[in-house]
């Protein structure tokens, strides 16, 4: 149960078209499942709007299938696994519906919710070999809920690429700005918007790009205003942040 479902339990209270007793025993549920080597966190949509994510580094086939397949007993009607292997991915096939994108290693089990947030996120990316990042951040942002633009390979070693996008940008409510090598991608559109944005930093580049070091300390240094910068490769976690930002009610500043 999310934030919007336990809304309309307590309104179908209020309305007395739901008993309170109906509802308690919707809600009385153990705050997590213990499976021994995982506690799923099951109160997780109800106090943050979304439920928990199965991490899939790590995690053998079984435990992520597991996992997935308790998601789904309680009744979650969207399962997200990032950074999940082709193994486990064949593994989870054999027992659940899973829709899997090994270009982002990013696996679904149930359906895909209709774009409800306020705008647009904008996901640009540097260079293609930074889009397995950025595909993750725009898989999660797509499924939160939002409707996403992708401007790839838009980087700074060809500015024309990214002034042809300008109404993009600037019709953006959130934008991911993803790059590696000097992450420079990231300064050039904070001056050019006027909405917050999300740098992640890649591990793309040469030696003394540092496994992606060097993009993280440009973008922490950036002159630009509102951006804000996540951890590398962190394609999830951007696209978590914009869905939030792109679901906060209220009119632009």
């Amino acid at each position: 149960m999310d934030k919007k479902e336990l809304k309309q339990l307590l309104e179908q209270v209020a309305d007395g078209t739901t008993k309170p007793e109906e509802a308690m025993l919707q809600i009385k549920t153990e705050p997590y499942k213990e499976m021994g080597f995982a506690k799923l966190d099951t109160h997780r949509g109800i106090r943050q709007g979304a439920a928990e994510v199965i991490y899939g580094a790590g995690k053998t086939p079984e435990q992520i299938c597991r996992i997935a397949a308790e998601m789904v007993r309680e009744r979650e009607k969207t399962v997200l696994i990032t950074r999940m292997s082709q193994e486990a991915a064949d593994y989870v096939s054999k027992e659940l519906d899973l829709y899997y994108d090994s270009f982002s290693k990013i696996g679904r089990i149930g359906e895909m919710p209709e774009p409800d947030g306020i705008g647009k996120i904008v996901v640009a990316t540097g260079g293609t070999s930074d889009m397995p990042v950025a595909e993750e951040a725009a898989q999660t942002a797509e499924i939160y809920g939002n409707e996403v633009v992708r401007l790839y390979d838009v980087g700074v070693a060809g500015m024309h690429r990214l002034m042809s996008h300008v109404d993009d940008i600037m019709s953006a409510r959130v934008i991911i700005a993803i790059a590696g090598m000097e992450g420079a991608l990231a300064s050039v559109i904070g001056g050019m918007a006027d909405c917050p944005v999300i740098a992640v930093p890649t591990s793309i580049g040469y030696g003394a790009n540092f496994g992606g070091l060097s993009a993280l300390l440009s973008m922490l240094n950036s002159c630009a205003s509102g951006v804000s910068v996540v951890n590398i490769d962190n394609g999830f976690g951007a696209g978590y942040l914009a869905s939030m930002i792109n679901h906060m009610e209220g009119s632009r500043t």
